[in-house]
C-alpha cells in the first residue's frame, strides 16, 4: 500500500470521529541533538498539507520550535505535539528535544507514544543521546522505524551506522531501501519491496515523488538485499519461510505483513534513508509509519490499579469503556494550566468532571484542544487512542491519572531523572521579588526535573535542574515571560548523601493539640543499599488503629525526610528505611498525621547522622571529538579533571574519546576544549551515576572519607 499518492494538496476537514482508531498513529521523533528531528517534522507537516511553507531550524522559522529560546539557539527545548493526515491515517506527532538537559521531555513523550521514528546522522552515527533515547524507548517497548538522515553530507557512511546500531544499541536493523549515490551525489533511494527507484522533485521542494526503474548497475545489489529482507521476514511468517526455502519470490504484501509483525514485537527495526534538509526521503518514512507502526488498539493493554492498591486491571483501547487518561505534560500560560493527556480508554467531553485518582481530587475539563505546536484547535470530545490538551485541571501534574469518578484507576507513572546542578538566585528589585516564587512555581508545574528550595543557612532561593543549559533557559524564561530579573550565583553540583552502616533508632514525639495531648513513637532501621538502588520504604501491615491512609502519610513523610538529607542537606539515596514498630497504647487512638510526621522525620534525620554519612558526586559519561593532532593535549586536560578514558576510536579525521568524568569538573569545559583544540573539538555528555566523592570534598562538609582512601 502506498499513501504518497492519496493525499491531495487541499487539506481535509479535521474531525476526530472521522478517523478510525486503527488508522491512528501516535508517534514521536527521537534522536541525538542535531540529527535532524525538527527538520524531518517540518517536512512531514509540509508534505501532509498541514503547513504551506517549510520552516527551517537554521533560520529560526521552524513551526515546532516556537519558543524564542529554541529559535535563537537552533535547538528543541520542549516537546511539541501536532497532528496531520497522511492518506487515510491521522498522525499524532511529538517532536522531542535531543539535548541531555531536556531528557524529561523525551521520557514523558515516549511514555505515551505507540511508535517512534529514530533518526541517526549518516556522518556521526549512533551518538550518546541516541543511546539514551533508544533505551527510553526500549523501557516502554515502543516499536521504531529508523531514518538514516544527512546522506548528502561529506563523510556519510550508512554501513557504519548500521554496524553501530547492532553493537551499541543491540538493534536488528533491516533495510527497506538502498541509497543511490553518496554524499553530494545522493539522488534518491531504491525501494526493496516495490523494486523501484524513488527520486524527489527539486521543482516543488520534494513534494512530487518520481518512481522509476532500478538503475542497471544496482540490479544485483537490490536482488541480494531483497533476499536478505525476505530471510528476516521469514522469521515472523511461516508462509514466507516456506516460499524462501523453495527459492520462490515472495509477494510484497506478505513480506510487509511479516515485517510488520517483527516491528511491532520490537525484534526488528526497519531502516530508510534520506536527506531531510534537501527534501529527499521523507514521504517513504510516512508510508513506513502507517505500514509498520501500531495503532493504539494494537499496543499491549496497560495495567492499572485501584487507588490504594488492589488487583491489576487491564485498560483497553475502547471508547465505550470507563475513561482512563494519563497526564504527561503540563504547561503554564499566564498562570493557567494547559494539561496534555493521552487517552487510553473511554471518551472525554468538554465540561466533564473527572477524578484525579493519583491525588484524590476532582478536576473539571473546560476545553479540549488538538495542538499544533503552540496553536490550538478546539474539539468537542476525544476518545481512546487520542492525544489532546485540556484546560481547567487546576492541580494535575505530570504522571497523574484522570479517570471516570465511578471507576477510579491509577496508571503506572514514569521515571523522572534526578537533577544534578543547582544555582542560587536572588531577585534584583522589590518588584521582581514579588513575582519570583510565583513564576518558579509555574516552572515546577511544567517540569518534574526542576526543583526549588530555600537554603536554610543563607536564605537564598536554590534552583536545581539537569544541567547548565536547563537552568540558563529557566532564567531566560523568567525574564522574557514573567518580567522577573534575577542575579545568579555560580552553578554548583548536587551531591547525594549515603550511609556506611546500618543503624536503628527509636523516636518519641509529643505534642499538645487543642483537643488533647498527642504522642507518636516509631522505631526505624536504616539499611544501606547498593549503588543506584534509590530509596525503599518498608512499612508494617495496617491494623487498627493504624489505617492504610495513615501509613501512606508516614511513607510520604519518610520520603520527604530522605529528600532533606542527614548531615549535609543533600538528599539521601541507596537506602532502605524499615519501620519496625509503631506502638500505640491500648485503648488510645492513633497519633495524628502531623505528630506522626514529626516523629518520623526527626527520627530519620538523627538516625542518618549516626550511620556515618558520606557524599556521592554525579559522574557523567563523556563522548568527545577532536582532531588527532590535539588528542594529547585534550587527554591531558581530562586527566587533570579526574576523567577516566574508557575508549578511543577514529571517525574520519577526528579522534573519538569515550570517558567518564565528575560533573563538578565540567563547568565551563567547552571554553577549555575549544582552546585546546583550536576551536575544532566538541563534546556531549549524559549522567551515568553517582560515585563516592574524594576525601577533600567530604572534609569540606565535615564528613569522613572512605575507609579505603
Amino acid at each position: 500500500m502506498d499513501f504518497s499518492w492519496s493525499l491531495a494538496t487541499s487539506r481535509k476537514e479535521k474531525v476526530i470521529s472521522s478517523i478510525d482508531v486503527s488508522h491512528t498513529r501516535n508517534i514521536g521523533i527521537i534522536s541525538h541533538i542535531d540529527a535532524g528531528k525538527t527538520t524531518v517534522t517540518e517536512r512531514i507537516l509540509f508534505y501532509s498539507g498541514e503547513t504551506h511553507k517549510m520552516g527551517e531550524v537554521h533560520d529560526g522559522q521552524a513551526v515546532m520550535d516556537w519558543m524564542p529560546q529554541e529559535q535563537e539557539r537552533g535547538i528543541t527545548i520542549t516537546a511539541s505535539a501536532t497532528s496531520c493526515r497522511w492518506g487515510d491515517y491521522r498522525l499524532n506527532l511529538i517532536d522531542t528535544p535531543g539535548h541531555i538537559d531536556f531528557t524529561i521531555e523525551v521520557e514523558r513523550s515516549v511514555r505515551v507514544l505507540d511508535g517512534a521514528v529514530a533518526i541517526f546522522s549518516a556522518v556521526e552515527g549512533v551518538q550518546p543521546q541516541s543511546e539514551l533515547v533508544w533505551r527510553q524507548a526500549d523501557r516502554y517497548r515502543v516499536p521504531r522505524v529508523c531514518l538514516i538522515n544527512k546522506m548528502d553530507r561529506m563523510g556519510a557512511d550508512y554501513r557504519n551506522v548500521l554496524s553501530q546500531m547492532g553493537q551499541r544499541l543491540g538493534a536488528r536493523a533491516v533495510l527497506l531501501q538502498l541509497p543511490v549515490g553518496a554524499e553530494a551525489s545522493f539522488s534518491g533511494v531504491i525501494d526493496l519491496l516495490s523494486e523501484e527507484f524513488l527520486t524527489f522533485s527539486e521543482q516543488d521542494q520534494g513534494r512530487t515523488v518520481v518512481r522509476g526503474e532500478v538503475p542497471q548497475d544496482a540490479v544485483e545489489a537490490v536482488r541480494d538485499a531483497r533476499l536478505e529482507l525476505t530471510e528476516v521476514a521469514a522469521d515472523f511468517d511461516d508462509r514466507v519461510m516456506a516460499a524462501f526455502l523453495e527459492g520462490k519470490k515472495v509477494e510484497t504484501a506478505l513480506l510487509k505483513e511479516a515485517l510488520r509483525q517483527g516491528t511491532l514485537s520490537c525484534q526488528i527495526f526497519p531502516v530508510l534513508f534520506g536527506s531531510a534538509l534537501r527534501n529527499k526521503g521523507v514521504q517513504p518514512v510516512l508510508d513506513a509509519v502507517c505500514l509498520y507502526l501500531p495503532s493504539p488498539s494494537e499496543v499491549a493493554s496497560l495495567v492499572a490499579r485501584k487507588p490504594g492498591g488492589g488487583d491489576p486491571e487491564p485498560v483497553l483501547c475502547d471508547p465505550g469503556r470507563p475513561l482512563a487518561a494519563f497526564a504527561f505534560k503540563v504547561m503554564a500560560e499566564e498562570g493557567r494550566r494547559l494539561t496534555y493527556l493521552r487517552i487510553y480508554s473511554g471518551t472525554v467531553k468538554a465540561g466533564a468532571s473527572l477524578l484525579n485518582a493519583t491525588r484524590g481530587n476532582t478536576e473539571r475539563v473546560r476545553h479540549l484542544f488538538h495542538m499544533h505546536a503552540h496553536k490550538r484547535e478546539e474539539v468537542a470530545n476525544a476518545t481512546a487512542g487520542d492525544i489532546v490538551a485540556v484546560t481547567g485541571c487546576q492541580s494535575t501534574l505530570t504522571g497523574d491519572t484522570l479517570c471516570d469518578p465511578a471507576h477510579p484507576l491509577v496508571l503506572e507513572g514514569m521515571t523522572v531523572p534526578e537533577p544534578v546542578v543547582s544555582i542560587a538566585v536572588e531577585a534584583k528589585g522589590i518588584e521582581d521579588r514579588a513575582g519570583l516564587l510565583t513564576s518558579l512555581e509555574y516552572f515546577q508545574w511544567e517540569d518534574p526535573t526542576f526543583r526549588v528550595h530555600e537554603d536554610q543557612e543563607t536564605g537564598q532561593t536554590i534552583l536545581t535542574g539537569m544541567g547548565e543549559l536547563h537552568l540558563e533557559v529557566i532564567i531566560d524564561r523568567l525574564r522574557r515571560e514573567y518580567g522577573v530579573q534575577v542575579k545568579t550565583g555560580r552553578p554548583r553540583v548536587v551531591f547525594r548523601e549515603a550511609l556506611r552502616r546500618e543503624v536503628e533508632r527509636r523516636e518519641v514525639f509529643q505534642a499538645l493539640t487543642e483537643k488533647r495531648p498527642e504522642r507518636a513513637e516509631i522505631l526505624l532501621r536504616l539499611v544501606p543499599l547498593s549503588r543506584g538502588s534509590g530509596i525503599r520504604i518498608v512499612l508494617p501491615e495496617p491494623k487498627p488503629p493504624l489505617t492504610a491512609e495513615l501509613l501512606a502519610t508516614l511513607e510520604q513523610s519518610l520520603l520527604q525526610g530522605c529528600q532533606g538529607g542527614g548531615r549535609t542537606g543533600y538528599a539521601l539515596t541507596d537506602l532502605e528505611v524499615q519501620v519496625l514498630e509503631l506502638p500505640v497504647d491500648p485503648g488510645m487512638p492513633a497519633p495524628g498525621e502531623n505528630t506522626l510526621r514529626a516523629a518520623a522525620q526527626r527520627g530519620l534525620a538523627l538516625a542518618a547522622r549516626e550511620a556515618e554519612p558520606y557524599l556521592l558526586e554525579p559522574i557523567m559519561k563523556l563522548e568527545l571529538e577532536t582532531p588527532a593532532e590535539y588528542l594529547g593535549k585534550v587527554l591531558g586536560g581530562l586527566q587533570q579533571k579526574r576523567g577516566r578514558v574508557e575508549g578511543l576510536d577514529r571517525r574520519g579525521e577526528l579522534e573519538l574519546v569515550k570517558a567518564t568524568v565528575p560533573l563538578a569538573e565540567m563547568f565551563g569545559y567547552m571554553t577549555e576544549l575549544r582552546s585546546a583544540s583550536k576551536g575544532r573539538g566538541s563534546y556531549t555528555m549524559e549522567f551515568q551515576g553517582f560515585e563516592e566523592a574524594p576525601l577533600q570534598v567530604q572534609e569540606q562538609f565535615g564528613l569522613k572519607g572512605s575507609f579505603h582512601s
